[in-house]
């Protein structure tokens, strides 16, 4: 799969893409009935009739796990568990993106004055959001300027001007780090921003990958060769070669604009009202003929958004639990109903004293657990992460308050609608070990069944009537 056109023509082959011919309107017609087919579960949309426009926008991209296992290369059968495992297994050693002289991308040309993004049919999601957003199915590519570090994040980008993308890049964030390097410099920060593209690196953009890992090199590895990049028309910053709509431009620092509020993933808006953000101002805009916009509801749970989150975040945390050489861990998941950041299921054989501690403790310390994470849950192996009912029986028969652990400070993101909207800095932290305890003498006796007798009603099975 080189791009999102890849992804339609699979789609569609499979019977899971519905091109919707009718004609729905970019204000909030568009995002309700992707917002409602998702929370059915449906297939992927493409809009072929936004009024106003003659280009299409594809949305409900990743609402199901057969479709993420389609982007990911893997058997439609596959669980999302299998597609974390996956990613884990093949995330150990990066394949760097290809440079190559032209792409598809390169096709179209806006520079200047030229620039209007209202060009596009970039829709309004929810009734009090600020405007129109540009950014929610994207990838903002920057590179840190004192080393080959290229970063690729989704952070919302709302239309602001024909030529003015509003950014939400929240403190902490890579995009943000890479900027207060640029402010110090007195310089503003190159970006390009990729809407439509192979839907992988849209997962890439949204996953919580380790600081000085370049999300392209990742993606390469999944996809078993070289992501092809072009450089930008205004800047050096590299994208990739098959994008349906590349912008480019520059944030400046010090320079804000009014932007949001937003209706946001955790089913709240992100705030009561505007606030002084930077932005991008754009130099140049390069599409492919009849781009593809690519755009995704957000809102409340579960929706695509937050499926893809789930396999993102929970790869991403079991990943760097990997890295850290932590032995006994058998599965993480992350539900996607919790916007796979904010509880974070482990099971994990137990091998020493403490060894339970030592994996609540470190899930908080990854880079994806610093942020935002509230809460962790800890199963023994005969519980698989992602195996809900049996988390609870875990939570009811093997839990005890009194061995939980409560962190009172750590990172917390401005979206958490659990905190004061003027109190989001800081959150607490809840570690829930629900394992018997390695160190206990004596353990609880499980009930077992008798393995011939199981055998013997296996045998007898159609016998007895079922």
């Amino acid at each position: 799969m080189k791009d999102v056109r890849d992804f339609i023509a699979a789609c569609e082959k499979e019977g899971i893409l519905q091109r919707i011919k009718a004609e729905v309107d970019w204000d909030l017609e568009m995002s309700h009935i992707a917002k409602l087919n998702e929370e059915k579960k449906g297939p992927a949309l493409l809009f072929e009739n936004v009024k106003g426009y003659s280009s299409p926008v594809l949305m409900s991209t990743c609402t199901t796990t057969e479709r993420l296992a389609m982007i990911m290369g893997m058997h439609k059968d596959a669980t999302l568990v299998d597609l974390m495992r996956h990613w884990v297994e093949k995330g150990k050693k990066g394949i760097p993106p290809k440079v190559v002289a032209t792409g598809p991308c390169k096709e179209n040309k806006m520079e200047g004055d030229q620039v209007d993004l209202f060009k596009f049919p970039v829709p309004k999601f929810y009734p009090r959001d600020g405007g129109r957003f540009f950014g929610t199915a994207h990838f903002v590519v920057t590179k840190d300027p004192d080393s080959d570090w290229v970063n690729l994040g989704t952070y919302r980008l709302q239309l602001l001007e024909k030529d003015k993308l509003g950014t939400q890049f929240i403190k902490g964030k890579h995009a943000d780090i890479m900027l207060k390097k640029y402010q110090a410099m007195g310089k503003p920060m190159p970006v390009a921003v990729v809407v439509g593209c192979d839907p992988l690196l849209f997962l890439m953009g949204a996953a919580r990958v380790s600081a000085f890992q370049s999300e392209y090199d990742l993606a390469g590895s999944i996809r078993g060769e070289s992501i092809e990049v072009v450089k930008c028309e205004t800047n050096d910053l590299l994208v990739p070669a098959t994008a349906e709509i590349v912008v480019e431009g520059e944030v400046d620092a010090d320079a804000f604009y009014p932007e949001g509020p937003f209706g946001e993933y955790t089913g709240y808006y992100s705030g009561v009202g505007t606030d002084p953000r930077n932005f991008i101002q754009v130099k140049a805009v390069t599409y492919r003929t009849n781009p593809i916009f690519m755009s995704t509801t957000v809102g409340r749970a579960v929706t695509d958004s937050h499926m893809a989150l789930a396999l993102t975040y929970g790869a991403t945390l079991w990943q760097q639990l990997s890295d850290m050489r932590i032995p006994g861990i058998q599965s993480v998941y992350c539900p996607p109903e919790a916007a796979g950041r904010f509880l974070a299921i482990i099971s994990l054989k137990q091998m020493y004293p403490g060894h339970t501690d030592q994996v609540l403790t470190a899930a908080i310390s990854t880079e994806m657990g610093a942020y935002g994470l509230k809460t962790v849950i800890a199963v023994d192996e005969d519980i698989d992460a992602w195996d809900i009912p049996r988390v609870l029986y875990a939570l009811s028969f093997r839990f005890q308050p009194n061995r939980c652990q409560v962190i009172k400070r750590g990172r917390s993101t401005p979206l958490d609608p659990s905190l004061p909207i003027d109190q989001r800095d800081i959150t607490g932290r809840l570690l829930l070990d629900a394992t018997i305890p390695y160190d206990w003498k004596e353990k609880p006796i499980p009930i077992k069944l008798d393995p011939d007798v199981v055998k013997k009603v296996e045998a007898r099975w159609s016998e007895l009537g079922f």
